[in-house]
């Protein structure tokens, strides 16, 4: 190779990279002039009894960095009441993931349409899936926002911009606080009521969103916070080894799912609810603190409750040393039937490939509704309200290396608990309150976990209200259960 050519290769080898700053002018130019994408359409509907008629619009809030360049386009979907009212409340609501688009919140819970799919635990099959009014929507007491982060539903970076800007639990927090101050100014609605709502790591990310609009003097103030399936500290439920608390938060919830199979024996799930709370911070927390100190008699008394609450058996309890993982509990309490149950709602149950294994090869409480909402969101978004960009509508997982670090030093990050962020909004907001909704059945983020994080020291309880569901993770795919959240949550607002 001549001195010309080794040459060439180091200069290309050694060449800075290409920054969206150092872009030609012309193609900068194209990145600055972006225009963002809309379309709107006026309906009618009866929500709680009453009829509204509304604008749906989904439209992309474009970030941009210091210097007014186009960073990244995140897409909100409105549906706002006619006439528009400023006094009215403005609810803004996102799902989790992280990584998931809010469809879920969207088109099962809250929104004006929904997605019919089986409402006892059955597998949502084939299309065609119905797409129909949605009465339990709370557009008579609220506007609605629904947001999806970047990476998630049409959301995306602009240009060469990294998505990875904000895919992190701060950097999430600070993009979404971003929309919501846009959507205010862009509506004229600075002075109205205003909700924020999450599902599943929607709750997490509530929390931060809350610090990210109440933290410092420039606040977006709150009239309340909706946590539906909540996980604000994730040690509560971390399933590690030489951790022992999830084993404790996570009781409740194999309690409640045996007695669902008919493997343990109560009046009702919210007495056998209580009565494993009980014995979760009594006796058998005492057990596992004690470690391989607790002696025989102890052990013998625990494994004996433990079977009666988990359904398993003390042979099993003991080879486990009477510590027993979620995904161990899903291939274990139906084994003699050949069916596991699922992690988001376990009421569901599938089959696997063999009856052999340790843990399920998936989640039938997941695949039992994917189809149904993903078919019924294309449908809706793009042949209803017009709305129809070339990319992909993304459910979930379209994030990757999540970055979880917290500000606030080393072990802040040694333990992630975004609770902390509520208690100290709830002291300093007197007109804040907390709505906390939980599924008996969901092991993504177990009732007990929830309301130990949340009743620890230096978060007002007065101003918290808890409601139960028979179902799990997603508690409206239950009719009665939408309904049932529906009313109290519009309970929640109009309470004020």
């Amino acid at each position: 190779m001549n001195r010309t050519i080794l040459a060439a290769v180091a200069a290309l080898s050694f060449a800075p990279p290409v920054l969206a700053q150092d872009k030609p002018p012309e193609q900068a130019a194209k990145i600055d002039d972006y225009q963002p994408l809309s379309a709107s359409r006026q309906f009618t509907g009866v929500f709680g009894g009453q009829r509204v008629a509304y604008t749906a619009t989904i439209e992309e809030q474009i970030l941009k960095d210091d210097k007014g360049h186009p960073k990244a386009a995140i897409v909100t979907t409105s549906y706002v009441a006619n006439p528009r009212d400023p006094a009215r409340p403005v609810t803004f609501l996102f799902n989790g993931g992280p990584g998931s688009a809010s469809l879920w919140l969207q088109m099962g819970a809250f929104g004006p349409k929904r997605v019919a799919i089986p409402s006892d635990a059955r597998d949502d099959g084939a299309p065609p899936y119905p797409i129909l009014d949605n009465p339990d929507a709370l557009l008579d007491v609220t506007d609605l926002v629904f947001i999806d982060p970047v990476g998630t539903g049409f959301s995306k970076v602009i240009g060469e911009t990294d998505p990875k800007d904000y895919w992190g639990v701060t950097k999430d927090a600070r993009s979404v606080a971003l929309v919501i101050r846009q959507w205010l100014s862009a509506n004229g609605r600075w002075n109205s009521p205003k909700f924020l709502g999450g599902e599943s790591y929607g709750t997490t990310r509530s929390a931060a969103v809350v610090r990210e609009l109440e933290g410092s003097y420039n606040d977006v103030a709150l009239n309340g916070v909706i946590l539906i399936s909540t996980v604000l500290d994730f040690g509560a439920g971390a399933e590690t080894e030489g951790a022992e608390l999830g084993y404790i938060t996570t009781l409740p919830s194999m309690a409640v799912t045996a007695l669902y199979h008919g493997k343990a024996s109560s009046v009702s799930p919210e007495a056998f609810a209580e009565e494993a709370r009980q014995f979760a911070i009594g006796p058998y927390a005492a057990f596992l603190l004690k470690g391989q100190r607790a002696g025989a008699e102890e052990r013998a008394a625990v494994r004996r409750e433990l079977a009666r609450f988990t359904g398993l058996s003390e042979d099993y309890l003991d080879r486990a040393d009477l510590r027993v993982t979620s995904g161990r509990f899903y291939k274990e309490l139906l084994r003699d039937r050949g069916l596991t149950v699922g992690r988001l709602d376990s009421r569901y149950t599938g089959r696997d490939y063999d009856n052999a294994g340790e843990t399920p090869d998936n989640d039938p409480s997941f695949y039992g509704i994917d189809g149904g909402y993903t078919a019924a969101a294309n449908a809706y978004f793009r042949e209803t309200i017009g709305f129809s960009p070339e990319r992909q509508y993304v459910t979930i997982g379209g994030v990757r290396d999540w970055d979880w670090r917290l500000e606030g030093g080393r072990d802040t990050n040694a333990y992630l608990n975004v609770t902390p962020f509520l208690g100290k909004a709830l002291r300093e907001n007197s007109g804040m309150r907390i709505f906390v909704g939980q599924g008996w059945y969901d092991f993504a983020t177990p009732f007990f976990a929830a309301e130990y994080a949340l009743t620890r020291t230096g978060i007002p309880q007065d101003r918290i209200v808890y409601s139960y569901y028979d179902s799990g993770h997603m508690m409206y795919v239950r009719d009665q259960d939408r309904s049932k959240l529906s009313a109290d949550v519009r309970a929640f607002i109009r309470g004020r």
